[in-house]
């Protein structure tokens, strides 16, 4: 069994169809790296994860994992988002992963 689920947390609500899929990891990897959302080291973003509105974020550290989970109120926000918008950060869960990301669950 790899590390990477210990070190993966789950993003809903992440806008979609606003900006370039890039882009909008980008701006997840500046949100998720500041010391004010709990966060670290950005290892990847996986954006956009096969369903609408969900990334997958890695850290470098586990650690950062708790840390993220803890903080309560995630709200994204960038010069280049006409608001802010409120993200739902989960644990990485294996059986959740492979669902969501399933071919036949993908939209057409």
């Amino acid at each position: 069994r790899a590390a990477k689920p210990t070190r993966t947390v789950v993003i809903t609500g992440v806008p979609d169809g606003l900006l370039q899929d890039d882009v909008m990891a980008d701006i997840l990897t500046i949100h998720f790296q500041k010391s004010r959302n709990n966060g670290g080291d950005v290892a990847e973003v996986t954006y956009p994860a096969g369903k609408k509105g969900v990334a997958f974020v890695t850290f470098e550290d586990p650690e950062v994992v708790d840390s993220v989970l803890k903080k309560d109120d995630h709200q994204l926000e960038d010069k280049r988002l006409s608001q802010s918008y409120p993200l739902r950060v989960t644990s990485y869960d294996e059986n959740v992963s492979s669902c969501m990301i399933h071919p036949l669950l993908l939209p057409l």
